[in-house]
């Protein structure tokens, strides 16, 4: 068992930052937000780094900053 759990820590990660509001943008953008498990300003999550979540974070790059 140490060594699944080994191998699921080592996928890559993104951290995101959310940095505008999604007030007044296009209601698809707001529900990308949402999907990424952003909400509220400065809010920080830490996500797989998976193309479906890069492609995501592309479409609402305005609003989230990626923090390296």
């Amino acid at each position: 068992m140490a060594r699944a759990r080994s191998a699921r820590e080592a996928k890559p990660t993104v951290t995101v930052v959310q940095i505008g509001s999604p007030i007044g943008r296009r209601s698809d953008q707001e529900a990308t937000l949402k999907g990424l498990g952003l909400n509220k300003l400065h809010r920080r999550r830490t996500l797989e780094d998976t193309p479906a979540v890069r492609g995501m974070i592309n479409k609402v790059q305005h609003l989230v900053e990626v923090v390296e």
